[in-house]
Parts: C-alpha cells; structure tokens; sequence
C-alpha cells in the first residue's frame, strides 16, 4: 500500500507458530493481514489471531486516530482472522459488523450471539458505500469454508481475496512467493479447487490492481501470474514437465532405487525432484507432486501393505484430487512385494492417470533384474 491509499495494512505478524493449523510447519512464521479502509465511513477487514488482539487494536488506533470504525467486515470465520471479534466490539461498540448469513451462525457458535442487534447479512452481488469507495461483497463458499465472501473495491480497484491468493510465511522475512502459495494452496485450499474455478471466474471481468490476502503479502505487479498459477493449481493440471520420487526406505535399498533411478533420469535431462517422505515435510511433497507431470512412488511392503509415510502420502494426494499425471512404482519386499499393486488401487480412484507400463520389483536389494527395470522405467519417463 502506497502512503496516498486509503486502504492501510494493520495486520501482524506471527513468529511464535511453529506448526499452522497443527500440522504445516511454518519455519517463517505466519501473517494474519487485516486491512482498513478510510473514507467518509470507515471499514475494518477482518480480526487477527487471538494472539494477537492487543497488537491489532493499537495498530487500529494508530491509523484510525481519533475516529471510531464504521464496519467489522468478516470474510472467514476461522479463528486466526476472526478469533478478536469480540474484542473488537468491546471496543467499539457502536461498529457494525458485516458478513454472511453463515458467518453469523458459526459467531453463535463460537461466541455465544450472533449480533442480531448489530449486524448487517451481505451475499453475492450486494454494495457497501463508504463514500468514495464502493464494496462489492462476492460470494465464494468453500474457497476453503462455506461462509466465506471476498471484498471488491471499485475506487483502487483492491481485490480483499479471504484465504486465496495465501501464503505461508511472515512478512518481515522475505521469502518467494511461489513455492511456500503453492504449499498453502495444496495443504489448506486444494480440495475445493471447483470452487476456486468458480470464483476466478467471478473476478474474471473486475479490473483488478491489488489483491489483498489474509495471509502473505499484498500482490500489485504480475497479477497474471499469480492468477494464472490459481488457475492451473485450480484445475489440478501439472505447472511444468518434471518428475517427483517420493520414496520411503527401511534398510536402504529401495532408497538406493529411487537415487539411481533420479540419476538416470537427470542423466536424460529430465527435471527431478526426490523426496524421503520419511524425513521431509510432507506438505511439501504434496505441493511437488501437483506441480509436476509424472510421479514416481517408491516403497517397501509393510505389515502386508505399504510403509506409513508412503500410504500418509497417498492419502493427501486423492484426498486433494489429484488426476492427470503419469504415475509409476517402485516396490521393494523380501519375500512378497505387494506394494505397488496396493498403490495402484488406492489411486485408480484417480482420473485421468496414466500407470507406467514398467514397474520395479526389488527382491530385498538391487540386482541386476532390478537395476535393468530402473533403466527401463527412466527410459520410459523420459518419452
């Protein structure tokens, strides 16, 4: 925001977190945006995380001086932007709050009344005048939670996006954009992409300068780009031609499959990305799996099925609809390798994916069969 807008930032940020929504890790810390509007009336966008209250209400009073807030505009009732609703009218009282009709009942659920004596029920299509600018409530249910609106101000022409256009992170520590919106978009939002389609196709004629997020920093240039990236995460098609192995190993051997397998690949010039899913963090696996075009699966049997993390893995990925992607195994056993076959069948559910004609059986270690199917399976990849 430029020091001529009248749209300020009272956000905070959140550096105390250290895992969001108790299962993302967040090493950046995470930002709870909220947003002021001044004009003739004067409208609030959204609370921050409980946390947070005292922070949030000076850095209201610093902006609003001594003027009082006309409007609590509520986009989303997840308590880390709604959690300081009460809060909010404590300290003023005389504010009226704005939001959906199924946002008020989820503020009877979490606190107790739903502010029939105080409140204005907005839906798809209604305005708010503050003067100069004009509000433009969109509807957008499930983009991730059903009660959610997004916020069009005509006069700059700022798009108050709710939870889309998020991203993990900070905004004191700088960071790029893509990779840590894309892990976000997959882990929070990537279920609903229909109703992400939907909404993109609402905003589709706005003329949009600025979109203003809940989470992550405020986009002004390329807004292209990041819509284009929405779009395509949206609609669940792979971002870029590459390859990701996911793999979980016991002993070591099927590791030493997937790396071989890595190499034969980079050695095709192909774009390899490897992942122990194991070790690393799953949210990021998934985001790769969905950025990239094919996927390669590699595991041990286990307990007559396979290994956790790899049957965890799969799970988020049918669970965000994954589709369209070419899909290959590794599996590895001692004495009845079975895994890919339970692989398989847990992602046939799937459409539009296409099984690799090779699959790699490895009888405890690499053998010569084996490391022949390896190169097989990187040839076949690599068409």
């Amino acid at each position: 925001m430029t020091d001529r807008s009248d749209i300020k930032y009272i956000g905070v940020n959140d550096h105390t977190i250290d895992m969001f929504e108790g299962m993302y890790g967040v090493p950046n810390g995470m930002a709870y945006n909220s947003y002021v509007i001044m004009d003739e009336k004067i409208a609030i966008l959204d609370t921050v995380d409980v946390g947070f209250a005292e922070q949030w209400l000076g850095n209201i009073a610093n902006v609003l001086g001594d003027r009082k807030p006309d409007f609590l505009i509520i986009q989303h009732m997840e308590p880390d932007h709604s959690a300081n609703i009460m809060h909010f009218v404590e300290q003023y009282p005389q504010a009226v709050l704005v939001a959906s009709e199924r946002a008020f009942v989820m503020m009877k659920n979490f606190f107790g009344t739903d502010f029939s004596e105080n409140r204005m029920v907005v839906s798809d299509g209604d305005m708010l005048s503050l003067g100069r600018h004009e509000l433009l409530f969109l509807g957008a249910p499930m983009v991730h939670w059903p009660e959610v609106l997004v916020t069009y101000e005509r006069t700059e022409k700022a798009l108050f996006s709710a939870d889309a256009f998020g991203r993990f992170g900070a905004l004191d520590v700088e960071q790029e954009w893509t990779k840590e919106a894309r892990r976000y978009y997959f882990g929070i939002v990537g279920k609903y992409g229909v109703f992400v389609q939907k909404l993109l196709k609402k905003i589709g004629d706005l003329d949009i300068r600025r979109i203003c997020p809940l989470h992550g920093p405020v986009l002004s240039e390329n807004l292209g780009y990041y819509i284009g990236l929405y779009d395509t995460w949206s609609r669940y098609q792979p971002e870029e031609e590459g390859i990701l192995i996911a793999y979980t190993s016991v002993y070591g051997n099927t590791k030493r499959a997937a790396f071989l397998l890595a190499e034969k690949l980079v050695q095709k010039e192909q774009k390899v990305k490897i992942y122990d899913l194991a070790r690393c963090d799953m949210s990021e696996a998934v985001a790769e799996a969905f950025r990239f075009s094919k996927v390669v699966l590699a595991t041990t049997t286990y307990n007559a099925g396979v290994f956790p993390f790899m049957r965890e893995f799969i799970s988020a990925l049918v669970e965000r609809n994954f589709c369209d992607r070419t899909v290959a195994f590794v599996e590895n056993g001692g004495w009845a390798p079975i895994a890919a076959k339970i692989m398989r069948e847990s992602l046939e559910k799937c459409k539009g994916i296409n099984f690799a004609r090779t699959t790699v059986r490895i009888l405890s270690a690499l053998k010569e069969e084996s490391r022949g199917q390896v190169e097989a399976l990187a040839q076949e990849l690599s068409e």
